[in-house]
């Protein structure tokens, strides 16, 4: 490809800079060939001439397009040069703050200065498993990546961790060993993964020190290789160090501090244990106050000595060896203080009783005189003598230094060594990853021994890094089939040749130690005779001697002869290691010199490296006496070289991953990008070597599939072909002409640099031609659009126009006729108004005279009626008066005529009275008539006298009278002569009166002027009322506007407490949420800590068993007593039962003898109970005859319900008489027939006994059903007979009656009695009549019960004389009979109700297919019975005769005794089941252990099982069996806990125990005979509820079991749904060709099209449908189902948003689209399944918010804004992180500004949430089992015989 076709007008290019480094700029015009000047233009708008270098004519280096910018791996970038690189790293590191990023192999990580929360546990969890490609580069990526091929490829793996100091190194490898930690786990109980990390801070703490570059630089190196076992858990570690700076020690530079443990001392001085190495501030000690900087802002070394400490404990470093470490160190501080005193220039001393040198001596135990003899004294030791010689004061502190030093040293090999020690294996090591943090490149203005060493290191690293790439680039090329050119590439062995080969710097200096009198001078001197000219690597300084230059690989670097000996030599007096060693008091102290003649280097932890193929420790040769010394005296730079060779055997025996730190500047600033700092260290760490080393070859790398689909937009219809393959070819032959600039591999297409960068301006120019097409089209569309629109807008305009004239007009006509209409009315009006008035007026004259007429006339008559009125009564007084007198008359002659009547009369009687005749007729009776007379004369002579008195008292009132009467005259009198008095009084009172009148006038005119200025007053007070009025109603209006805001207040107020009362109570539901997931954490750990400590056991017992292979103990021997759950049952082992089985017979008759006591103690007790019943029936019946004599109507009724109940006592007395002879016969039996051969339990006795026993326990069971149901008969009869007048005693009535004295009291009680009695009356007839009602329903089905049980003897009659093979058939038939009649009953019986009707159809379903299973299984058993038969019977006839040898008479006896199947009554089941106790784990083993939901299972009714249990549970307590209740749960428990150990990675298996487990809790509850767990209870399931146990504990137990069993059901799902969350939800294109493919890197990410093998969407939604369906066939609460959907949900929403957060290739507006879709159709799916109310959405809520924020705009402040009020679920973090992620896929797609996240992040800065980036995708929301009571009765439940149960038996 020519130039011309890239350096074109707009294309942008690299230009050099002083001061960026390189600079962005636009060519202004096409570069044509032959051009010495390119026109540019920079990017703030200067133009400038560049000019091209004539000798190379090399063009600026082209500029990658935007849309490439900010890639994840620098090998996608299509132009691979340094400007390149090192703008994609700013750009990542300061706009997206992303810190790492791949280039190639390697990761580069760049120091933030600041800590970022992406190293959490949630992000080791999220990179866990995935590929290295497939997520953002980090180091838990290459910490990942090195794990998964240790365990792929079977091979040892190296993390290599370089970078200059202060760059992160040491951070970088702690956080791979921390990963490996949380991800591989320990395999002991050691927690080797916490030791491995509590390493570090001990490392830190004496390896680490502060520098001017970095507050926590790591001063040594150190390789770290982490052991793992064959299932790849950590089992232990080893740590090599490297070149530790001893010289730190006793001298620190300028703003730079020692190492951190003796700050640390020094901070934690004040402690009580620490008082005895009397320490004080750090500025007191010499070598800690050197730097002038001894704190470090924002650590605080006391706390840090805390954590020193604390990581000594855990790696077993005890606290005596912990003190003798502090001593050690406080020790070397107050060495540091020794001062000495010149006694002249040759020699020294030391002062006396010099306090710094006698603490050193205390603490180190060692003799003062002696030690301060040998620091100023040296021995020197010849062939013949030993002279001891002083030195001079500085040597004497040269010499001090020194011992500093090498104190310190043996300290940190001591404790690496113990480090070491406790990091150890204790199992066989299988692999291991080594981790190398070593010291980077380094360059200083003065550099020593030190830095030469460093950078030797890093050239031999450098070297095999090299190595490595140009291998991997080999592989990568054969591998596709691609021919193999030799790359030329940069080999660094001649400057590892100058350094260690022989004659080499390190050979030359070790000889110059050798020699006595050797210097630094005469080194270098031989360095120049040697090297200089001659090596092309090595110069000499142009102004210095004592210096010499070595080009390393990434820079030349002077290095200061002076100090190399020294520091080579490392010379330390013997005599003062000798006074060390002699200590006696301080044991630690000899340790460290004890083995140091086998010490490899001075700072190696371990005699040697470790080979790492066969992972042995190299031991060292045997020394020959006298080589001590010698070895010894080994070199700083021979150890250091010896210990790198291992080093790199070790590297090239392991699979490398590198790693490696940019320090960003020199001023620790965070996110600061120094451009030229980083380019030195990317040239001296290789990142721009392995570019160049891909820019040689084809660095881009396509497979075929993503090359189709991005560049599918340059192919033509006719182009694509079926083979993909072909079809790439044929495009690329036609886009690129040169053959060279591409290769087609097997799987991959490969590119020259700079093709992709073609291909994409093709792409770009392709894809713009298509807008400019589209803009074209759709502009002409716009312009026809707008143009009908205006012409419609005319047409519009001109018929408004119009309409508007019209109506203009038709206004005008209707004006005009209006104006007429209103003339008319107008005219009409004023004449009508004239005629009214007159007609008013003529009405007003006409109704005033006629009023004047009438009123004359009402005058008139009215004086006519007043005279009639006195003419009537005047006539009426006068008629009266003229009545009066003539009845005056006719009275006065009546009186008259009779008087004279009288007279004759009278004169008759005397006449009579005179004659005998007369007299003799009244003499009759005469004397009573004279008594009579006589009474009557004295009656009227006391009258008489009575007359008499009275008449003399009126004579005297009368005569008073007259009195008063002469009186009243004379008054009268006096009264005459005052009233003419008075009329002269009158005269003068007129007088009077005309003065008064005329006072009457004037206060009359005063009246007026009062009345006017009344008028007036009251005038005013109207108006001051009116006023008053209006302030009334303005403070009412106040008052209503103070009411209405007091109101609104009030509201307001209200409101406010409703809401703080919601929220309140939602922290409320809160924090009720975070104790219920906290207690169930704790109880999830406490599973997991069980299960550890039942595989703990195991593994122990499988121990002990090795030695004893005849016992073979299983975990049945105690997994009763491992369980939480165990409550001391006595549970027999299922592995138990064939050891038992094989006892002796003699031990089985004991416990049948002791089960037949128990049955005779039985008997007695019901006999007792039975009699009781006895005499409670006697006195009822008693009560009942009292009863009785009252009630005449009732005695029929009673007497044969007393009949029915007698009947029934006497056949239960019958048949206990028969139980107990039958009892005594088998009693006197076994007594008579003691032999052990009769008793036996193969015996024909011993098996009648065993069938006598279990018939008599059946009939006594259902005798026992039969005496409750008769005493339940009895209570109701009780109280339906206890009578209910309660105010008819006859004590009380009489009491009252004695108390009522009065009349109407009395008649009141008789009424208010007698009222009573009609209520009472009407009561007892209505209860009369509902007794009568349920008698004859009773007796209609006691009836229907008799009738119904003779039919069934007769059909069991039938049945046993059949034929055994017809009995099952007959038998079946009978029950298809039965429930056809028991259906056509239920129909007649449920017609009305078709939801019960409809119930049991379904109930009547499930046994018809029960009834058929069983017939099917039994017709299977019949034939293979046959079978058995046919073969059996011959043989059985063999052997007859010799078993009749063998039977004794007394077995002949009782061999024709078999048990006898007496038919009984059928009898109601109870809804319980009985079991022996011996075969409760049987029942384990068959219901729970072998049951398999996909067989069996899979028919049976939802939650049997469960049903199954609770029944057997029911039976126990119902026998009051307390021990049989605990080991029947106990067991069950455990037996769940098994099957899901067993087969707990199967979800089918774990849903069907959870729903299972879940049934049985809620039977528990529901019959548990609790009132709240009762309301929805039938009566009938109230009779079946738990009468002796209350089992709440054992309910609390179970709640723990169902949610551990959720909490496995979430992992198992959580397994399943995890490989398919990612590639379904976001690599797979739901929508095809939404987004295009970008160009990527080494790191090749998963392909979203999709493939054979690749998850979908739909794969995930079939996944869930699966899920439902298996939850909805186990019979699972709806709620619980509900919960598990919404848990699916959330690992799904959170696994999406994680892996979306850390991808920046998924971060695009079109993948937001497709997850929007994607999360629309599992939105579907919640509809569908009616789940939407489940809080499923709510969980996805995060994942569409950060979906929506993918693809709304992010430009202005308002849209700023939307963005904070729509992402309320995503936190401020998340929100930031997918703004920086954003990423544009083709390149008309804009960037996030970074001024808009800043607006952002200042938006949602009070904003109060988590810090954490990812979710929580390991979170389980708390659970709950909302009670959910079955319908389904226990009495019909069916057992099939598929569960093999035949033991158990329904009751």
């Amino acid at each position: 490809m020519a130039a011309s076709e890239l350096y074109t007008k707009y294309a942008r290019v690299w230009i050099p800079d002083p001061e960026e480094v390189w600079k962005s700029a636009e060519l202004l015009k096409d570069y044509k060939p032959g051009d010495k000047v390119l026109q540019l233009r920079l990017e703030e708008g200067k133009d400038l001439e560049y000019c091209l270098d004539l000798k190379t004519k090399e063009l600026p280096p082209l500029r990658n397009p935007d849309i490439l910018v900010g890639e994840n791996d620098l090998t996608a970038l299509s132009y691979l040069h340094e400007p390149a690189v090192l703008h994609n790293l700013k750009v990542r590191f300061i706009d997206s703050k992303l810190i790492y990023t791949y280039c190639g192999i390697v990761l580069v990580a760049i120091n933030p200065y600041e800590q970022l929360p992406i190293y959490g546990e949630d992000i080791i969890n999220a990179y866990s498993g995935q590929n290295m490609g497939d997520m953002d580069p980090h180091i838990f990526a290459v910490a990942e990546e090195a794990y998964k091929q240790m365990a792929r490829d079977e091979r040892n793996q190296s993390i290599i961790v370089s970078g200059e100091s202060g760059a992160g190194k040491t951070v970088s490898a702690k956080y791979a060993m921390r990963y490996f930690a949380t991800v591989s786990g320990s395999a002991s109980e050691a927690n080797v993964e916490e030791k491995v990390l509590a390493s570090n801070p001990i490392m830190e703490s004496i390896g680490n020190a502060k520098t001017t570059r970095n507050d926590n630089s790591s001063r040594f190196g150190k390789y770290i290789e982490i052991g793992f076992d064959k299932r790849y858990r950590i089992i232990g570690a080893n740590m090599r160090t490297y070149l530790l700076e001893k010289s730190r020690v006793v001298f620190q530079a300028e703003e730079e501090r020692n190492y951190h443990i003796f700050y640390q001392l020094c901070a934690s001085a004040a402690l009580p244990e620490f008082k005895t190495l009397r320490l004080g501030n750090a500025n007191y000690f010499h070598y800690t106050k050197q730097g002038g900087s001894p704190v470090i802002d924002g650590v605080d070394d006391a706390k840090e000595m805390v954590n020193t400490r604390q990581a000594c404990t855990l790696l077993g470093i005890s606290d005596s060896y912990q003190m003798g470490i502090f001593r050690i160190l406080a020790g070397i501080l107050h060495l540091g203080n020794v001062e000495f005193v010149s006694r002249d220039s040759d020699s020294c001393t030391v002062p006396p009783k010099h306090e710094p040198l006698t603490i050193f001596c205390d603490l180190m135990g060692v003799e003062y005189e002696e030690m301060a003899h040998w620091l100023c004294h040296r021995k020197l030791a010849t062939a013949t003598e030993t002279y001891i010689k002083p030195i001079s004061k500085l040597h004497a502190i040269n010499a001090r230094d020194a011992l500093a030093k090498h104190i310190y040293a043996n300290l940190f090999n001591w404790i690496v060594d113990h480090v070491n020690k406790a990091l150890h294996a204790t199992v066989k090591q299988h692999s291991f990853i080594g981790v190398l943090d070593i010291y980077g490149f380094e360059t200083f203005e003065i550099n020593s021994f030190e830095q030469f060493c460093i950078n030797y290191a890093n050239e031999k690293l450098q070297q095999q890094f090299n190595m490595h790439v140009f291998k991997l680039e080999q592989e990568e090329y054969m591998k596709e089939q691609i021919p193999w050119t030799l790359i030329d590439f940069y080999d660094n062995q001649p400057c590892i040749n100058l350094i260690e080969a022989k004659m080499g710097v390190l050979d030359l200096l070790d000889e110059e130690c050798k020699m006595p009198k050797g210097s630094d001078d005469s080194w270098a001197q031989k360095l120049y005779n040697t090297h200089l000219n001659k090596c092309a690597l090595f110069e000499k300084p142009r102004l210095s001697n004592k210096a010499f230059i070595i080009k390393h690989f990434a820079d030349k670097v002077e290095y200061q002869c002076e100090g190399f000996l020294e520091k080579n030599k490392d010379t330390v007096y013997e005599e003062q290691i000798k006074v060390l060693k002699s200590s006696k008091k301080f044991k630690l102290l000899p340790e460290l010199f004890q083995d140091e003649e086998k010490v490899l280097s001075p700072t190696s932890a371990t005699p040697s490296g470790r080979v790492p193929l066969s992972r042995t420790a190299v031991k060292p040769a045997k020394a020959r006496p006298g080589q001590a010394s010698k070895e010894h005296k080994k070199t700083v730079g021979h150890q250091f070289r010896n210990s790198l060779h291992l080093l790199m055997e070790t590297l090239n025996a392991t699979t490398p991953h590198y790693v490696r730190c940019i320090k960003p500047n020199d001023f620790k600033f965070p996110f600061t990008f120094d451009e030229k700092r980083a380019v030195q260290q990317l040239r001296a760490c290789g990142v721009l070597e392995t570019i160049r080393i891909s820019a040689a070859g084809f660095p881009s790398r396509w497979t075929y599939q993503e090359f189709f689909s991005r560049y599918r937009v340059l192919m033509k219809q006719r182009d694509v072909l079926g083979d993909r393959k072909q079809t790439c070819k044929n495009v690329l032959e036609k886009l690129i002409q040169d053959k060279d600039k591409y290769q087609f591999g097997k799987t991959k297409i490969f590119f020259r640099a700079g093709q992709v960068a073609y291909l994409e301006k093709i792409r770009a120019d392709k894809l713009r031609a298509a807008c400019i097409r589209i803009q074209k089209t759709i502009r002409g569309w716009l312009m026809r659009k707008k143009y009908t629109r205006m012409r419609k807008a005319a047409i519009t305009i001109q018929r408004h126009v119009r309409g508007y004239q019209a109506r203009c007009y038709a206004k005008f006509l209707r004006r005009t006729r209006a104006a007429i209409t209103i003339q008319k009315f107008q005219r009409m009006y004023v004449v009508r108004k004239r005629y009214q008035r007159m007609r008013a007026t003529t009405i007003a004259l006409q109704a005033l005279l006629r009023g004047y007429m009438v009123r004359n006339k009402y005058q008139m008559m009215l004086r006519e009626h007043k005279t009639v009125i006195i003419q009537k009564h005047v006539r009426g007084w006068l008629a009266r008066l003229h009545y009066c007198r003539i009845l005056k008359a006719i009275v006065y002659l009546q009186c008259c005529y009779r008087r004279m009547m009288a007279k004759r009369e009278l004169k008759k009687l005397k006449i009579e009275a005179r004659s005998v005749e007369r007299y003799k007729k009244l003499h009759i009776g005469l004397e009573n008539k004279i008594m009579q007379l006589q009474r009557k004369i004295d009656e009227q002579n006391k009258e008489y006298k009575s007359l008499l008195e009275k008449m003399s008292n009126l004579e005297i009132t009368y005569s008073t009278e007259t009195e008063k009467l002469r009186n009243d005259v004379e008054r009268l009198r006096m009264s005459e002569e005052e009233a003419k008095n008075a009329t002269n009084r009158v005269i003068s009172l007129q007088e009077e009166i005309a003065k008064l009148r005329k006072e009457l006038h004037q206060t009359q005119s005063e009246k007026k002027t009062i009345e006017e200025w009344a008028d007036k007053y009251k005038h005013d007070t109207e108006q001051l009322v009116s006023e008053l009025k209006e302030q009334n109603t303005l403070l009412k209006t106040e008052k209503e506007e103070l009411n209405r805001r007091i109101h609104d207040q009030a509201r307001e107020i209200t409101e406010s407490m409703e809401r703080k009362l919601v929220e309140e109570t939602k922290q409320l539901e809160l924090d009720l949420n975070d104790e219920r997931l906290r207690y169930q954490n704790l109880l999830n750990e406490f599973s997991r800590l069980e299960e550890r400590y039942d595989d703990l056991k195991d593994e122990m017992n499988l121990m002990v068993s090795i030695p004893k292979p005849g016992h073979k103990r299983t975990d049945s021997t105690h997994s009763s007593n491992e369980s939480e759950y165990t409550f001391s049952s006595e549970i027999t082992e299922a592995e138990d039962l064939p050891v038992r089985m094989e006892e002796p017979s003699e031990k089985k008759a004991p416990l049948d003898m002791s089960l037949f006591l128990k049955l005779q103690k039985r008997v007695t007790e019901l006999e007792q109970e039975k009699q009781s019943l006895q005499d409670e029936l006697d006195r009822k019946e008693e009560q009942a005859l009292r009863a009785k004599a009252k009630e005449e109507e009732r005695p029929p009724m009673r007497g044969a319900e007393l009949e029915y109940e007698s009947l029934k006592r006497q056949e239960l007395e019958s048949e206990n008489k028969k139980l107990k002879n039958e009892l005594n016969e088998l009693q006197k039996a076994l007594t008579e027939t003691r032999a052990p051969e009769v008793t036996a339990p193969g015996a024909p006795a011993y098996r009648v006994l065993l069938d006598q026993l279990t018939s008599v326990s059946e009939e006594l069971e259902v005798r026992k059903e039969e005496v409750l149901i008769l005493r339940s008969q009895l209570v109701s009869q009780k109280e339906a007979i206890q009578p209910k007048n309660t105010m008819t005693d006859a004590t009380l009535l009489l009491e009252d009656v004695q108390k009522m004295k009065d009349k109407g009291e009395i008649a009141q009680a008789y009424i208010g009695l007698k009222e009573t009695n009609r209520l009472l009356e009407s009561q007892l007839q209505s209860q009369k009549k509902s007794h009568e009602n349920e008698l004859e329903s009773l007796r209609g089905e006691i009836q229907s019960l008799k009738e119904e049980n003779n039919r069934q003897q007769q059909l069991l009659a039938q049945n046993l004389q059949l034929p055994p093979e017809a009995r099952i058939e007959a038998s079946l038939q009978h029950e298809i009979t039965r429930l056809t009649n028991e259906n056509l009953f239920y129909e007649e019986l449920y017609a009305d109700d078709p939801k019960k009707y409809q119930l049991y159809r379904i109930s009547l379903y499930k046994r018809m297919i029960d009834l058929m299973e069983q017939l099917e299984k039994q017709d299977k058993t019949v034939r293979k019975l046959k079978k058995q038969l046919k073969v059996f019977a011959k043989k059985i006839g063999e052997l007859e005769v010799g078993q009749m040898e063998n039977i004794s008479p007394g077995q002949i006896i009782d061999e024709p005794i078999r048990p006898v199947n007496i038919p009984r009554k059928e009898k109601d089941f109870q809804g319980m089941l009985e079991y022996k106790r011996e075969d409760e784990q049987k029942l384990v083993k068959n219901l729970i252990l072998e049951l398999k939901p996909r067989g069996v299972a899979v028919n049976l009714i939802p939650g049997l099982p469960a049903y199954i249990l609770f029944m057997c549970v029911r039976h126990a307590d119902y026998l009051n069996d307390d021990q049989k209740v605990r080991s029947l749960l106990t067991s069950t428990i455990n037996g769940i806990k098994k099957v899901l150990k067993k087969r707990g990675d199967d979800f089918e298996t774990v849903s069907f125990w959870l729903s299972n487990t879940c049934r049985f809790l809620h039977c528990l509850k529901q019959y548990s005979g609790e009132e709240g767990f009762m309301k929805h209870n039938t009566p009938r399931q109230n009779e079946h509820c738990l009468t002796n146990f209350d089992l709440a504990e054992y309910r609390q137990v179970l709640s723990d079991l169902a949610i551990q069993i959720y909490q496995q059901l979430v992992r198992v799902l959580e397994n399943i749904l995890q490989p398919m969350i990612v590639s379904g939800m976001l690599e797979h294109e739901t929508i095809q060709g939404v987004s295009g493919v970008k160009p990527t890197g080494l790191r090749k990410r998963t392909s979203s099209i999709a493939d054979e093998g690749t998850y979908t969407l739909d794969s995930i939604i079939r996944q869930l449908n699966s899920f439902h369906s298996v939850m909805c066939q186990h019979g699972m609460d709806p709620e619980l189902i509900k919960q598990v959907v919404k848990q699916m949900f959330y690992i799904i929403g959170a696994v999406t948003l994680n892996n979306l957060l850390l991808r920046k290739d998924m971060c695009s507006w079109s993948k937001g689209m497709q997850i929007r879709y994607n999360v629309s159709q599992l939105e579907e799916w919640l509809r569908d399944k009616n789940l939407m109310n489940s809080g499923a959405k709510e969980t996805l809520e995060p994942l569409i918010q950060a979906a929506q924020l993918l693809q709304v705009k992010k430009k202005t402040d308002e849209d700023a804004e939307a963005i904070c009020s729509m992402c309320n679920a995503l936190t401020t973090a998340q929100i930031v992180k997918v703004l920086n992620l954003y990423t544009p896929v083709n390149e008309f797609e804009e960037r996030v500004l970074v001024s808009f996240i800043r607006t952002i992040q200042v938006r949602l800065r009070d904003r109060k949430d988590s810090p954490q980036l990812l979710m929580d995708a390991k979170h389980i929301f708390p659970v709950t089992f909302p009670f959910n009571p079955s319908s389904l009765a226990l009495e019909t439940i069916q057992i099939p015989a598929s569960l093999g149960l035949g033991f158990i038996s329904r009751v």
